[in-house]
């Protein structure tokens, strides 16, 4: 019977194959951005479930939550740069991963197509195109987003979890 701890130290077998995950996140978004475009007015709510999700076009110049939007254009840049960077470093990492990570390789495969969404929209647009919008009745709007950010968001909270999970792994390995 195979080492089970030997396996999961050994390499993955072609972690850049879960960049298949990056492309279908890319042309999810992409289309969404399409259809959105296409099919709604600039700041024009659609209700979808009444009180709560609207899909409302907007264009944002900055990053999350807008930040920096009200800058001349070198944010574009600079955010521009940051996605090429994070995607060129997530593959990097990914190239690294052992056997029995396919969920650190799903969440950064996640998150690189993610930002490689936006930033097909920074290059081609100088904006990125949000029209998820989420309320609460007309008091509380929370900053509307695509699908590319919300691969991102998955894909951290992966990251994250796997975080948590990992110290427990090598624990109870010392123990065993």
């Amino acid at each position: 019977m195979p080492d089970s701890s030997a396996q999961a130290a050994a390499p993955m077998r072609s972690p850049l194959r879960w960049l298949w995950l990056s492309v279908l996140v890319i042309a999810i978004d992409l289309g969404a951005k399409w259809l959105a475009v296409s099919g709604l007015e600039y700041r024009q709510p659609h209700p979808v479930i009444n009180g709560f999700f609207d899909l409302t076009l907007l264009f944002n110049h900055g990053a999350a939550f807008s930040f920096l939007a009200d800058h001349a254009g070198w944010q574009r840049w600079l955010f521009a740069l940051i996605a090429v960077v994070a995607a060129i470093g997530l593959s990097f990492w990914m190239t690294r991963l052992k056997q029995g990570q396919r969920g650190m390789a799903i969440a950064l495969a996640l998150i690189i197509g993610g930002a490689l969404g936006n930033l097909f929209d920074r290059m081609v647009h100088g904006y990125v195109i949000d029209f998820l919008s989420f309320h609460w009745q007309n008091l509380y709007y929370y900053p509307a987003f695509n699908i590319a950010d919300s691969a991102i968001t998955v894909g951290a909270i992966m990251l994250i979890l796997d975080a948590f999970r990992s110290p427990r792994k090598a624990i109870n390995k010392e123990r065993s």
